[in-house]
């Protein structure tokens, strides 16, 4: 008799993970569920919302309703050094982290996975709401990120740092289904977790209150807010020049385009002060507490060494809306090894830089220092630190690091 490959299944305390873990009771698997613990500091998690100690019962819970083997593990002390501490050196250097791509990448494909394999589970499956696919190539298997069946809850995205060794031993039992249906199974299951929200803020931590959670290190300090005109000379450099093919731009011409404009404090004049310019992302427009300005106010850059924030007025402001970005060679990464661009090459591709955001055809050139990504329309706010990911049609192809 053959035996039955073993999943080791990420229960987070959701409905999302639990149903994950019917649905691969279903199909033959021996299941076995894990609650990671990767967060103790209550301080700064806001009172009920989503604590660690509920969730891990939440997800007892429905193990013992399906009959599966539980454990709990605890994950904090990789999840400060490779999440938290990122974050922390990410805010203050002024580029803007996601925690939750790393935490896919670092943590539940990584330290997870390996916990998972030191139980000697064939595979790890997780509640994302993306789907796995796989074509051969030279006789070998290729697998393929896919984008979630329900269009509202597609995850690929934060997915977009896999690696084939990754995608070989990852299910994704639910990405097939809307979330509706999702919710359907976990009802008829009686699942305690069928009617719970959906967790909001990081990646298992819960909600946390950001800035509190950020004062814990960098400490908050007065700068000013700067107002920058629509005028300057340098928003030129940004524009696509007319009637010359991408692929003939030299790397002058591709870094005038995609890298970030770097702003002077006189430039523009003085709206008010901030607690601290590594507070702040580009695109943010809540918080500043400017008034009196008619269009709204924009973060279009932060200086974190000057501790300037720079402003722009108007979701059309030059300064907000960029048509390029550039991913320097160390941050380039392909889930299909098999499409990487060689310097002198490029591709036509969809992009996109946050989760959620629709797909825009952007062109992909790659030169020796790194790879310019060139949208169709201009995108408002690509910040520094978050990640780019491109696609064909549902499929992710490869992300990196926004520069």
């Amino acid at each position: 008799m053959n035996k039955k490959p073993r999943v080791v299944v990420g229960l987070s305390g959701g409905v999302d993970s639990s149903v994950a873990a019917h649905l691969l009771l279903e199909q033959g698997y021996e299941v076995i569920g894990m609650f990671m613990k990767n967060w103790h500091d209550e301080s700064v998690t806001i009172s009920n919302e989503c604590p660690w100690m509920e969730d891990s019962t939440d997800a007892m819970l429905v193990a013992e309703k399906l009959g599966i083997p539980f454990q709990a593990i605890d994950l904090s002390e990789e999840y400060r050094e490779r999440i938290v501490d990122y974050m922390f050196a990410e805010y203050e250097a002024g580029r803007t982290p996601n925690p939750d791509i790393l935490c896919n990448r670092e943590i539940k494909f990584d330290i997870f996975l390996k916990a998972a394999q030191k139980l000697k589970a064939d595979f790890v499956a997780t509640g994302h709401y993306c789907q796995k696919g796989s074509v051969e190539i030279d006789g070998k298997p290729v697998y393929q990120l896919l984008a979630g069946a329900d269009p509202n809850k597609d995850q690929s995205y934060f997915l977009c740092q896999l690696s084939q060794e990754q995608l070989a031993k990852a299910l994704f039992p639910i990405g097939h289904l809307q979330k509706s249906e999702v919710r359907a199974i976990a009802k008829n299951l009686d699942l305690i977790t069928a009617e719970k929200k959906d967790s909001q803020g990081l990646c298992f931590i819960g909600k946390v209150r950001l800035p509190e959670f950020l004062q814990q290190q960098l400490k908050p300090k007065k700068g000013k807010i700067i107002q920058i005109p629509d005028n300057l000379a340098v928003f030129n450099r940004l524009k696509i020049p007319a009637g010359v093919a991408l692929e003939d731009l030299d790397t002058d011409e591709l870094d005038a385009l995609a890298l970030p404009v770097h702003y002077q404090a006189n430039q523009g004049k003085v709206l008010g002060e901030h607690n601290g310019a590594h507070y702040f992302t580009v695109g943010q427009r809540k918080g500043l507490q400017v008034g009196g300005t008619g269009k709204p106010l924009f973060v279009i850059a932060t200086d974190t060494k000057e501790n300037n924030i720079y402003t722009g007025l108007g979701d059309d402001h030059p300064g907000l809306l960029r048509n390029a970005l550039f991913v320097k060679e160390k941050d380039i990464h392909w889930i299909r090894e098999d499409l990487v661009l060689t310097p002198g090459q490029s591709a036509k591709y969809q992009a996109r830089i946050r989760y959620r955001q629709p797909l825009t055809e952007a062109t992909l050139i790659r030169r020796e220092k790194g790879l310019y990504v060139i949208f169709d329309q201009a995108q408002k706010g690509i910040a520094s630190g978050q990640f780019v990911a491109w696609y064909n049609a549902d499929e992710c192809i490869g992300s990196g690091t926004i520069f």
